[in-house]
């Protein structure tokens, strides 16, 4: 395992996968941790005097030798300036940095695959030029997301209107590079997609494997590996019921066949096995 700056690499079978962070940002705890109370919930992630929690916005790059594949499209670098204080944005460095100090430039990826629109996950999808027209980052990329996700994303009810940035999705669609799955699906060799919904009707969690071994990242589905415990979801879910079973499936599949974990909102970098512990789950750190 090495770390630079705001990456951390691990082997994986025959690829290079590294965890890339987009940086840190805070929210409500409680909205975080849903109905578990904040006793409970402060333990594993302290909140400052707002009642927020410090969370990163991690995304994976897959290096398989013919191919790389990004996942997870993090903030981006334009959100307006209100957002960033309400957030309290913390971006040193960008996924575009991380991905240049692995050497992969964005005409470098192949593929783009996201858990979900919201805008903390899909804002380097796209870029501003200087003639401030939005195109896509990565234009050799073919976009991966469930199809109920992206006609969610563009005509989103109005209270959800905040979560999805339509510069972020709508010119990858103008280019022609969007792939609209439906269901469970394979998105080239190594690489493959489950659907969960739960935080999303449409989320999905995806699925890295080479020469026998494999990892998952989770999305919001478990957004850090301090919510493995049953019950531990979000209010942001808007299936939560469906967050929990869907979880615990996978949680359970994850333990059995002892696959690596990634987390998109861990506060630190770092790659894990989930165990079972004396009560719920633990985790197992991974160093190489």
């Amino acid at each position: 395992m090495s770390g630079i700056d705001n990456v951390l690499s691990i082997e994986l079978g025959q690829f290079r996968v590294s965890l890339i962070c987009d940086g840190h940002y805070r929210l409500d705890g409680g909205a975080m941790f849903g109905v578990v109370p904040k006793p409970v919930w402060a333990k594993r992630m302290p909140a400052d005097e707002q009642n927020r929690i410090r969370m990163g916005m991690n995304c994976l790059l897959v290096e398989t030798g013919r191919e790389n594949i990004l996942v997870e499209a993090g903030l981006g670098t334009f959100s307006d300036e209100k957002l960033r204080q309400q957030i309290a944005l913390e971006q040193p460095s960008t996924i575009l940095d991380g991905l240049h100090t692995l050497g992969v430039a964005p005409g470098d990826i192949q593929h783009v695959v996201l858990t979900h629109l919201n805008f903390d996950h899909a804002g380097h999808c796209t870029t501003r030029g200087d003639d401030g027209v939005f195109r896509p980052t990565f234009p050799a990329a073919r976009y991966h997301v469930q199809k109920s996700e992206y006609d969610f994303a563009v005509d989103p009810p109005r209270r959800l209107r905040a979560s999805y940035v339509p510069q972020s999705i709508l010119p990858v669609m103008e280019a022609g590079q969007w792939d609209l799955l439906e269901g469970h699906g394979s998105i080239t060799h190594g690489v493959r997609v489950r659907h969960t919904g739960g935080h999303t009707a449409g989320h999905q969690a995806v699925y890295i494997e080479s020469d026998g071994a494999e990892l998952v990242f989770w999305g919001d589905l478990m957004p850090t590996s301090r919510h493995m415990d049953p019950g531990y979801g979000m209010a942001y879910d808007l299936y939560p019921m469906d967050t929990l079973r869907v979880r615990a499936e996978l949680a359970e599949d994850a333990v059995d066949r002892g696959l690596l974990s990634a987390w998109v909102h861990e506060p630190e970098l770092r790659f894990g096995r989930i165990r079972r512990g004396e009560k719920y789950y633990e985790i197992e750190a991974v160093t190489g």
